[in-house]
């Protein structure tokens, strides 16, 4: 009988990496992915000058605020992007450990397909993506 894989998926809104423990109980990055938008700035990310609007009582005129910030918006993209990853190694593992800040691990669970979710059996509300691995056992003891 095979033992079971478990994958822990340790993101947060520009970083992420898969990690698996071994036999001995060490940890091992298998994959790692960086936003490439991570180090941009707001201003650099938005296409275009933002819309105008003409007030209806003086010839004054106001720009449109955008209704999401562009920095939030690539980090929901980037949180996608992962959701995907993770969905194409499915057979790769059993079960699956989220890790992440609680903003991040809450837009990961509702982005997870339903059969990724599944293979969830438990999370933690923390942000270990710059925590190697040899450290990672002190933070991962399964509540």
């Amino acid at each position: 009988m095979r033992k079971r894989k478990t994958w822990f998926i340790i993101a947060d809104g520009g970083r992420a990496r898969f990690v698996e423990r071994d036999e001995q109980g060490a940890y091992r990055t298998i994959s790692s992915f960086v936003s490439t938008e991570l180090k941009a700035s707001s201003r650099d990310l938005a296409t275009e000058r933002p819309g105008r609007v003409h007030e209806s009582a003086t010839t004054a005129r106001h720009a449109i605020e955008p209704k999401t910030d562009p920095k939030e918006a690539a980090k929901e993209d980037f949180v996608r992007y992962v959701a995907d990853q993770v969905q194409s190694e499915q057979e790769n593992f059993d079960d699956l450990v989220l890790v992440a800040p609680p903003r991040v691990l809450g837009q990961l669970r509702e982005t997870l397909a339903k059969s990724v979710a599944d293979a969830v059996t438990w999370d933690l509300a923390k942000d270990l993506t710059k925590v190697p691995d040899h450290e990672l056992s002190e933070h991962l003891s399964k509540p």
